[in-house]
């Protein structure tokens, strides 16, 4: 997003994926040294991430062109800095680079002496880390006119570092790249404190094959009230004045969770398009509307089409849909750890057939119960839901 920005302003992003660099991994604040990185991975996550932050531009291009945004360039340059240290013979970078770095001011990094002071300690290679970043940005500051450099708060003595290593070497130069300046972000982090990322669990992937459309948008639904006016702030382009009338509305009537609501749709938009979000908004309202008559008026195709490609879609034969009883379906298709669990459900009336409770273990499904005769949706709970279709 601070990207964007950038791009929405004028400016010519470069994202940086570390090639090279996430074979060594960064220490900042971690309180133990990464597993040895393997590197056909890392060059698969490199391909992924090069991908995605392609994909995130031309998505948010259409999203801020419908705000009112001048459209922003659709070759965005992402580069990877195995590009410039696969053939970087290690004698040349302590000659180029090692020889402008300061032990004392190395070990003087929060991230290095908070490691040096813990059991842990530090390996040489993640206390190098600092000079392959720094030298990142020299080499995009000399070869790219790169200027500034971005990243969260915990980056901030590796981007000081390519700073400083920039300008130690200017000094000596009869023709000095560009001054270099670093710009670093809070990290975003809950009302609790949590940081919000993948080691904390509580994340989101931006691919919809390793998270659904779906999920991606009942994500932002279910965000704490606490932290909704933050994230409106972080993830959408809407003007703050309209941030906040929409807080105002949802605090005076936060049942209604109209602020999530408006997160949830606006980055949706962003990243998977604005069709994405009715699509999101009709499975939604199906499936977890409190009205009571949610289904009215919904037919087998409708509910079909909303979960096209979900993986809580399953077709099964006729035979099984009406010879098995409902539980064990439940069970069979993931809805549920077992079929213990399941009877446990019953048991306690948290098991739904299209929203009527299922009221034994031995229930067996009638074609009436159906919708249209061959749909469909079992609940656990408030939110746990897979669709089961016959096939055809």
């Amino acid at each position: 997003m601070c990207l964007l920005h950038f791009e929405l302003h004028g400016h010519k992003s470069i994202p940086l994926i570390g090639g090279a660099t996430g074979r060594v991994g960064d220490p900042s604040g971690r309180t133990k040294e990464r597993s040895p990185a393997d590197i056909r991975q890392v060059e698969h996550n490199v391909l992924q991430l090069t991908d995605g932050v392609k994909q995130f531009f031309r998505g948010a291009s259409a999203y801020a062109s419908k705000r009112g945004f001048s459209p922003i360039r659709d070759d965005i340059d992402v580069k990877s800095n195995l590009s410039w240290y696969e053939n970087f013979k290690l004698l040349d970078f302590l000659q180029q680079v090692g020889v402008h770095a300061r032990v004392n001011t190395m070990l003087a990094r929060e991230s290095v002496r908070s490691r040096l002071e813990s059991n842990q300690g530090m390996s040489f290679t993640e206390f190098t880390y600092q000079l392959l970043q720094g030298y990142d940005f020299y080499y995009l500051n000399k070869h790219h006119g790169c200027r500034i450099q971005v990243g969260g708060s915990d980056q901030w003595g590796n981007i000081v570092a390519g700073v400083e290593f920039i300008r130690s070497l200017n000094a000596s130069l009869q023709t000095p790249t560009p001054e270099p300046f670093g710009v670093t972000t809070p990290l975003l982090t809950t009302s609790s404190g949590a940081k919000f990322g993948k080691s904390a669990g509580n994340a989101v992937w931006l691919k919809p094959d390793l998270t659904s459309i779906f999920d991606f948008y009942q994500y932002f639904v279910k965000v704490e009230d606490a932290d909704v006016k933050t994230l409106l702030k972080a993830f959408t382009l809407l003007p703050l004045s309209n941030i906040d009338e929409i807080v105002q509305e949802h605090e005076a009537r936060p049942e209604k969770r109209s602020a999530q609501k408006l997160l949830a749709a606006e980055v949706t938009e962003l990243i998977h398009g604005k069709e994405t979000v009715e699509q999101a908004v009709a499975k939604t309202e199906a499936l977890f509307s409190s009205r009571r008559d949610r289904f009215k008026g919904m037919d087998a195709n409708t509910i079909l089409k909303t979960f096209e490609g979900d993986q809580r879609l399953h077709y099964c034969d006729e035979e099984s849909i009406f010879s098995t009883p409902v539980g064990k379906l439940a069970s069979r298709y993931g809805l549920v750890t077992s079929n213990s669990a399941a009877r446990q459900l019953i048991q306690a009336q948290g098991l739904y057939l299209n929203d009527t409770i299922v009221p034994d273990s031995q229930h067996l499904a009638s074609r009436d119960a159906l919708l249209d005769g061959r749909v469909m949706v079992l609940r656990a709970g408030k939110d746990k839901i897979i669709v089961l279709a016959i096939s055809a």
